[in-house]
């Protein structure tokens, strides 16, 4: 039976593609990223790149929500137990070593360097990290509702702030992991304070509510 008339096979002949489209990413980078080179990495004939995806663009953009996806899930039950913005903070860290190591970061940064020019692979990579800003959300959500600061704190807006911060130090650690880890290093010494804010007394913590209302645009009349 053909992979057209085998459903299963043809699941198996496109997730075989989506794997090597992003170790073609990893190993030899978007520039060398073909229809030839993504058939070899996955073991298929290059005609089935067409067959199952119409076009290279097509794949790669496939390849990146299916790529995030999986990412996403391996580390959402940890993402559930996160309680503190240290924490957060400290998973983040950990997470961005792993991503390292396992050469996820150099994926990115290949699609991000395509979705400057190829308009399809942009919204895929911008929907693919739509999924890891949904999945911080709810952290800073949480975390934020029995703190002083929550109100005063725009949650959506702060998530999409720590993906781009950590995208950024993903792809800049690159050129200067010294300034990375010093970045990493800071953010830390932020956390640090917002608990300490957090530890004040229940006076304390009115005095820093009301003078935040004073001074916050969210709250001014």
């Amino acid at each position: 039976m053909s992979a057209a008339k085998d459903p299963a096979k043809g699941r198996e002949t496109r997730e075989k593609l989506l794997d090597g489209a992003l170790r073609t990413l990893t190993e030899q980078g978007i520039a060398k990223t073909s229809a030839r080179t993504i058939a070899a990495a996955a073991g298929v004939n290059q005609a089935l790149v067409f067959y199952h995806f119409g076009s290279v663009d097509e794949l790669l953009a496939a390849a990146c929500r299916y790529g995030t996806e999986q990412r996403v899930a391996l580390y959402r039950e940890r993402l559930a137990g996160i309680g503190s913005l240290s924490e957060l903070l400290a998973f983040g860290r950990e997470m961005h070593e792993e991503e390292r190591d396992a050469g996820h970061v150099a994926v990115l940064g290949q699609l991000l360097a395509g979705a400057q020019t190829q308009p399809r692979l942009a919204a895929a990579t911008a929907a693919g990290l739509a999924l890891w800003v949904e999945e911080i959300e709810k952290v800073l959500v949480r975390i934020l509702a029995g703190s002083p600061l929550g109100e005063f704190t725009d949650a959506v807006g702060l998530a999409r702030a720590v993906a781009a911060s950590f995208v950024g130090l993903e792809l800049y650690e690159g050129v200067d992991r010294a300034g990375t880890e010093r970045a990493l290093a800071s953010l830390e010494q932020l956390s640090l304070l917002v608990s300490a804010v957090e530890d004040l007394g229940p006076l304390a913590q009115r005095a820093v509510r009301h003078r935040l209302r004073r001074s916050s645009p969210r709250t001014a009349r």
